[in-house]
């Protein structure tokens, strides 16, 4: 059930990308959402910056549709994502339903997408530290699909390696859809977003 009554819109102010600060981790499977919001970044022409008091680096300005918005990627790693949300949220005043999560999922096929207004941590521990942080399940996310591991790979080298040539196609092929998605959120609301995007799929 939608946390939100049926008159108010979900529109996200503060859009953070889930990941690890390393070189090492750049464009593996668990940065998905570091790159997602680099890529917004580059799109609207926003710069970033390291923020000590928020334990990342942030950037800030407006999207296309001149809305003032924040993009944060965290630099305290995965499992204590949110530790620099909550800073944030409190800094600016904001509440849970104003942060857009966005992160990787083993659950969905490669480059395949869902927005959602509020839901489990599903296993995946930079949503545990979100959740504790924020107080609650109810702050919208965004999946990007990263597929199973095979049964060569276990879990943690799964999500910590980097896409095969042909998976990173696809992803490639998913990231401007999944740009419209947020664009769309901004302009009409989460859940108008979810009805026109989740069901989209990205072809090979």
């Amino acid at each position: 059930m939608s946390p939100a009554n049926s008159n108010e819109l979900i529109i996200p102010q503060l859009i953070v990308g889930l990941g690890n600060p390393e070189p090492k981790y750049n464009k593996t499977r668990h940065n998905i959402g570091f790159e997602i919001v680099d890529l917004l970044a580059e799109t609207w022409g926003l710069s970033w910056k390291e923020n000590r008091r928020f334990q990342g680096v942030i950037a800030e300005g407006n999207s296309r549709n001149n809305q003032k918005i924040y993009l944060l990627k965290p630099l305290t790693y995965m499992n204590r994502s949110g530790q620099s949300v909550r800073a944030v949220v409190d800094w600016y005043k904001l509440t849970s339903k104003d942060v857009l999560v966005i992160y990787d999922d083993m659950d969905l096929p490669i480059g395949r997408m869902r927005m959602r207004l509020s839901g489990s941590a599903g296993g995946h521990n930079g949503m545990k530290s979100m959740i504790s942080h924020l107080g609650g399940q109810d702050f919208p996310r965004l999946r990007i699909g990263i597929g199973k591991s095979n049964q060569l790979d276990n879990t943690v080298s799964h999500v910590l390696g980097r896409f095969s040539p042909e998976e990173r196609k696809i992803i490639d092929k998913a990231f401007p859809l999944v740009v419209d998605a947020i664009e769309t959120s901004l302009t009409e609301g989460i859940e108008k977003a979810m009805s026109l995007f989740n069901s989209q799929t990205v072809t090979k």
